[in-house]
């Protein structure tokens, strides 16, 4: 491939260098737009700017164009209005697609020059996604950027040669910014210009391109299943993985299934990218990384990626092998007391792991009268069929005898919150934030909407059953079943969503049937229709196939 330094991006235009497609987008016009951007910020004496944008090659114009102008850039994960008010006083301008904020094509004016970008003087500032506290701000000189991504290149240039570039990760955090957008615009590999977050729109990007590689999470790589069409994806020249451990036992099915297994990618937002590995348990230091350890044998970090004459020290325990490669242990950094007794909560994750009903969990800390543990669990096929058949308490109960010979007493949850997944966010982290309102809320009532069309003057939507409904409690106790007085009741509650005209009051039900039981993680599909000239709301729904229950609710105006 013909490499251009990033520092030298925007020196010389090269046509006929494509840089994304749909719409299609070359050097020259990218290399235009951020001159045209750089001006426009320039005269408007702006030092510092927030970007958050959807489109991959729009984030990369504007970042291009605000490091011309001398401009320092942050980008927010995200643009809740927390985040928001926590940035407040970083900037007055925020360059995103939101209402309110300021489209980057207003503040276009005639081109600067052609010229290097300054290494050392030009900033970005990240935010972490707080998986493991408050979020902060990182800075990174230019210069780390550019030797992370030429490190990229010769790690793994050669092998992808003119692969197109295809990302489930927002390009809002390191992984994604490096991966999707720095290192293929350096590079000269096209690269798409938006996240593809399922496996079906993967797949559906991957059939578009002669040759192609992935940029992902292993959120995204454990529910790739087996509706895919896994010959054609074997084309896949390299697969990425970030975020977090990917499980052996998925890399092993992806390997079989790709003829790789995924490369996974260690670092952070500090550090920046560490030591990679695929299908082994060891990691390899990237080219230039020093390791060392403090003496709690956390990983100490030196590197190209990180200021000259720094060392970043770690939270993450290792042991380094003797040829240089290490094995991670687990976080120090997330000890908590309770009773004056330390408790490591990634040792009790591991160890919840390490049951057969569980494929992740985490824990978090209560405070009520006392402090206590609470876990978010994640259950494996097993732990889904031993809630069906046998019911919640006889499951976590047997989670807390596989726990207690980990830890004491106390250290047992005293809180459980049952899930297929872990909510992971698009870097494949579960924020600290997140966790804790999850453990804190209580169990749902509602289902989860999946999906909805309209068709005619019907509505049907896509629900999923709760393994944690509330509703489950004493219905029955060792056989969950969703009663049919919550069925009748969610679809009157979303028939008055999704219909504006419905009367207010309950008047009766009408040829009301159940044919088949609704269990824990069932998928539902519900068809409402309301016939206004006889006031009555006809719900039908369908277990898979199976029609599940149906009837009509008599609805009237008050008396």
């Amino acid at each position: 491939m013909n490499w251009i330094a990033l520092e030298h991006l925007l020196e010389t235009a090269i046509d006929g260098r494509p840089v994304t497609t749909d719409p299609a987008l070359g050097h020259t016009d990218l290399r235009e737009q951020a001159l045209r951007l750089a001006a426009g910020l320039r005269r408007r004496k702006v030092t510092r700017i927030a970007v958050h944008l959807q489109d991959a090659a729009e984030l990369a114009t504007v970042l291009l164009g605000a490091w011309r102008a001398g401009v320092t850039v942050l980008l927010p994960a995200d643009l809740q209005p927390a985040s928001r008010a926590r940035l407040t006083d970083q900037t007055p301008l925020w360059i995103s697609d939101a209402s309110g904020d300021t489209p980057w094509r207003e503040l276009l004016d005639e081109p600067l020059h052609g010229a290097p970008l300054d290494l050392d003087g030009n900033r970005l500032v990240l935010c972490t996604s707080g998986s493991s506290g408050a979020p902060k701000l990182i800075e990174k000189s230019l210069r780390q950027l550019a030797n992370e991504v030429q490190t990229l290149e010769a790690q793994w240039g050669e092998a992808l040669g003119d692969a197109c570039v295809i990302g489930s990760v927002a390009a809002q955090h390191i992984y994604g910014l490096l991966f999707r957008v720095l290192w293929p615009l350096c590079a000269g590999r096209l690269f798409l210009r938006q996240a593809q977050p399922f496996s079906e729109d993967l797949q559906r990007a991957s059939r578009a391109q002669p040759h192609f590689c992935w940029v992902t999470s292993p959120a995204l790589l454990k529910r790739m299943g087996d509706n895919l069409d896994w010959p054609a994806l074997r084309a896949v020249r390299r697969v990425f993985s970030s975020g977090g451990p990917l499980d052996a036992e998925i890399a092993t099915r992806l390997a079989d299934r790709l003829g790789q297994a995924p490369t996974e990618i260690y670092g952070s937002s500090e550090t920046g990218g560490i030591a990679w590995r695929q299908g082994s348990p060891l990691w390899q230091p990237f080219a230039g990384v020093q390791l060392s350890q403090d003496g709690h044998g956390a990983l100490r970090v030196a590197s190209p990626c990180l200021p000259a004459g720094h060392t970043e020290q770690t939270a993450d325990e290792a042991r380094i092998e003797a040829d240089g490669r290490f094995r991670l242990l687990g976080r120090l950094d997330r000890i908590v007391k309770l009773e004056e007794k330390r408790i490591s909560l990634p040792m009790l994750e591991s160890a919840l792991a390490s049951h057969p009903c569980v494929s992740e969990a985490r824990l978090g800390v209560i405070t009520e009268n006392r402090a206590y543990l609470a876990a978010l669990v994640a259950l494996s096929d097993a732990g889904l069929h031993a809630l069906r058949n046998g019911g919640r308490r006889a499951l976590t109960e047997s989670l807390r005898q596989h726990l207690s010979v980990h830890c004491e007493t106390l250290a047992l949850p005293r809180r459980w919150r049952l899930v297929r997944h872990l909510p992971l966010n698009a870097q494949g982290k579960l924020p600290q934030a997140w966790l804790e309102s999850l453990l804190q809320a209580p169990r749902p009532r509602l289902p989860e909407r999946l999906g909805q069309q309209q068709d005619d003057a019907q509505w049907h939507l896509e629900l999923g059953v709760p393994l944690d409904l509330a509703h489950f409690s004493g219905h029955f106790p060792h056989t969950p079943v969703l009663p049919g007085v919550v069925q009748i009741d969610w679809a009157l509650a979303l028939a008055r969503e999704v219909f504006d005209d419905l009367p207010p009051r309950f008047g009766g039900m009408e040829v009301l049937k159940f044919q088949q039981l609704a269990r824990p993680g069932d998928r539902l599909r519900l068809t409402l229709r309301f016939d206004r000239s006889r006031s009555k709301l006809h719900f039908n729904y369908l277990n898979g196939d199976v029609p599940c229950s149906s009837g009509r609710i008599l609805l009237g105006e008050p008396t």
